[in-house]
Formats: C-alpha cells, sequence, structure tokens
C-alpha cells in the first residue's frame, strides 16, 4: 500500500518507465485523476457528458424553455483561457455588470485566483503575463473564467463553502462512497457584493491557507463548522424539507460529476481515490461544484480537524485494504457495512443498474417538487435510495 503524490503517480503509470505494479500494491490516486481535479477539465468532462445524454435522449438532460438544463446546470458557467476568450466576451457582454474568477488550471489553495467586473482587466491580465494576444495558445499558463456565485448563502454574514470527502474505489463499475464528516469553511470578514471589495480575497475564498492569514481568523475553531452543525441551522431556519432536498441534490452532483468522467478515467485495478469537494450553496439553497481536489489537505489547522483527518485517512484505509491485511487487488472492492466507519455508500451502479434512469429521474423529479409537492415529512431519505 502506499501513499503516492500526485507526481509520483504520474511517473508510476508513465509509458517511459514501463513501470508496473503488483497484485499486493495499491496506490492513493488514479492514473488521469485530473480529468476531474483539473478545473478546466473538469468542465470539458462534464459539458461532454451532458451532450451525450441529450444526444441518447435521456430524461436527465432535460431543459426549460430558456434551454437552461433541468438537473444537470451544477456548474457556474465557465470558460477556458486564452482558448474561450471569444466565447467568454460574447457572454459577458450579454451581462456586462456580473462578477467573473478566474483561477489558474493548475495550482490549489487559492493561488492566483483574482476577480474581474470589466473586459479592462482581463486585457490588462492578459498583457501582463507577456502574450500579445489571446489568438496564439502560448506556453503561458492556462486559466478558467467562471461566473462568479454572488448570491452565497451567508451565515452570520459571511460566505462559506462545503468540503466533502468522497472515495472512489472503483470507476467502472463506478463505486462511490461519501463521508458523512464534512465541513464548512467560513471567510473571516462579512460578505459584500460590492465591486469596491472585489481585491480582499478574506471576502471571497475560503481556502483556509488565505483566511488562516486574516487577523479575525479563530485558531480554535479554524472558521469551520461541521456538515450537521450545518444541517441543523438549515433545518431550523429554512425547514426540514429544502434541507433535505439541498442535501440530496448535492449528493446528486458529486455522483453525476464522476459518471461524467467515469468513461475517460484509467480505471486501474490497483488504484482508489479520496476526493475532497469544494461545493458553494447559493441564497436559493441551491448547491453548486466549485472544483474537485485530488489531494484535499490532511494537515490540521485545529485540535478537531485532527482528529477528522486521522479518522478520514482511518476509515479510507479501512475501505482500500480491508481487515488491514495485505492488499489484493483483485478483490472486488465491495466491503461490509461494518468496515465503512463514518463512511457510507454513495453510489454502487452494479446495485443501480436494474433501476435504469427512469427511476433516476423520478428521484430528480420527487426533489424538485416544491414544499407542497406532497412529498411525506421523511421523503430526502427515500428519494435518495431510488438514485443508489
Amino acid at each position: 500500500m502506499s501513499t503516492m503524490s500526485v507526481q509520483t503517480i504520474r511517473n508510476v503509470f508513465s509509458v517511459e518507465t514501463g513501470y508496473r505494479l503488483s497484485d499486493d500494491q495499491i496506490v492513493n490516486h488514479f492514473p488521469n485523476h485530473y480529468e476531474l481535479t483539473r478545473k478546466d477539465l473538469m468542465v470539458k468532462n462534464i459539458k461532454r457528458y451532458r451532450k451525450e445524454l441529450e444526444k441518447e435522449g435521456s430524461p436527465l438532460a432535460e431543459k426549460d424553455e430558456n434551454g437552461k438544463y433541468l438537473y444537470l446546470d451544477f456548474v457556474p458557467v465557465t470558460y477556458m483561457l486564452p482558448a474561450d476568450y471569444n466565447l467568454f466576451v460574447e457572454e459577458f457582454r450579454k451581462s456586462p455588470s456580473s462578477t467573473w474568477i478566474m483561477k489558474p488550471c493548475g495550482k490549489a489553495q487559492g493561488k492566483g485566483i483574482f476577480l474581474i467586473n470589466k473586459l479592462s482587466q482581463i486585457k490588462k491580465w492578459s498583457r501582463d503575463s507577456k502574450t500579445s494576444s489571446f489568438v496564439t495558445q502560448s506556453t503561458k499558463e492556462a486559466y478558467v473564467i467562471s461566473l462568479y456565485i454572488n448570491n452565497p448563502l451567508l451565515i452570520g454574514g459571511r460566505k462559506f463553502d462545503l468540503r466533502l470527502y468522497v472515495l472512489v474505489s472503483t470507476y467502472r463499475p463506478l463505486r462511490c462512497y461519501m463521508y458523512k464528516l464534512g465541513f464548512c469553511r467560513f471567510c473571516t470578514v462579512k460578505y459584500t457584493p460590492s465591486t469596491s471589495e472585489l481585491d480582499n480575497m478574506f471576502v471571497h475564498l475560503t481556502n483556509v491557507a488565505i483566511q488562516k492569514h486574516g487577523e479575525d481568523y479563530n485558531h480554535i475553531h479554524g472558521g469551520k463548522w461541521t456538515v450537521s452543525n450545518l444541517r441543523l441551522y438549515l433545518e431550523s431556519t429554512r425547514g426540514k424539507e429544502v434541507t433535505s432536498k439541498l442535501f440530496d441534490e448535492i449528493h446528486w452532483i458529486i455522483v453525476q460529476s464522476l459518471k461524467a468522467v467515469a468513461p475517460v478515467m484509467n480505471n486501474d485495478k490497483h488504484c482508489f481515490e479520496c476526493y475532497g469537494y469544494d461545493i458553494i450553496i447559493d441564497d436559493k439553497l441551491k448547491p453548486w461544484l466549485i472544483e474537485v481536489n485530488a489531494s484535499p489537505s490532511l494537515t490540521s489547522s485545529t485540535a478537531n480537524d485532527r482528529i477528522l483527518k486521522y479518522n478520514l485517512i482511518n476509515d479510507t484505509l479501512n475501505i482500500a485494504v480491508p481487515n488491514g491485511e495485505i492488499p489484493d487487488c483483485k478483490w472486488n472492492k465491495s466491503p461490509p457495512k461494518e468496515v465503512l466507519g463514518n463512511y457510507e455508500i454513495l453510489y454502487d451502479e452494479e446495485l443501480a443498474q436494474g433501476d435504469g434512469a427512469d427511476r433516476e429521474l423520478r428521484s430528480r423529479q420527487g426533489q424538485s417538487l416544491g414544499p407542497k409537492g406532497g412529498r411525506s415529512r421523511d421523503s430526502g431519505r427515500t428519494v435518495l435510495t431510488t438514485w443508489k
């Protein structure tokens, strides 16, 4: 059993080295995990997945009268720069008052991110990064530019996002687990959509790597809240029904993102992977998938954090290497319930095969019902099982 960095994985699976893993070697990344964890490739794969479902006439790809996906609209509008510059400009001009967020494709921890609300800022960025024009795809780093979610759900006036851990033991068939102990990461400074604060990353970015440098950062709780606290807060302020619906939708978008990359993922039987999903909830309680991290931080910023990360590693290994025995990559990767620890099965394609997309859609439509949708009080639970 090896814990490998993303770079080591690249070397192990590269054609040049010709290295082969033996049956008792298991590693903690899929060879081309970047299809999900690079910001540009994740969006590209989700767009491709939608088109394929549309071509198949799948009810999951249904659109409303404005041509918006009813069920698959869960990533903010995103373009690659420099490649999609002209498409971006066209979109920008449709809503010139909007704010966009620029992120380098290959960096983490909030590095290199900035917000813009004028085309001139992009032109300046382009000049500063020493390219005369966007036409030539230079060696310069690729960026993604996404519509900024400027109406985030605020708690105590602050913006937050959700960090959820998702373990994939196999992509084909897809089997994934959700860790119950995710958490919210709060900004230290109160949120304002005011454009005068576009440069203040303490207002906009929840990354702990950034927030811990803020003067209001709290070293005891680290600006973090457990997902179960969030759930209780939302149930008491918004009601149980909408809270269940929100969490069902979060689970739904995670599964759909994994289904989007499954066909292109190199599903090596020696591999498993624990991803850090970043989700933002807007003030209409709609969840948005922001990005997926291949090496979510396992260092701890607080005592609770340390316990959580320790348990996360422990539970992950119990699923990847059951009973602490010498691993065997040929086993069927379907561990018994007792070893799951704080994980719960999120989706098991083999079990779901008999259900078909119609059941999957029924569950989505069930979730789309408003408070008067005639669902039973506990329906959040039952809806979920229809697509497991």
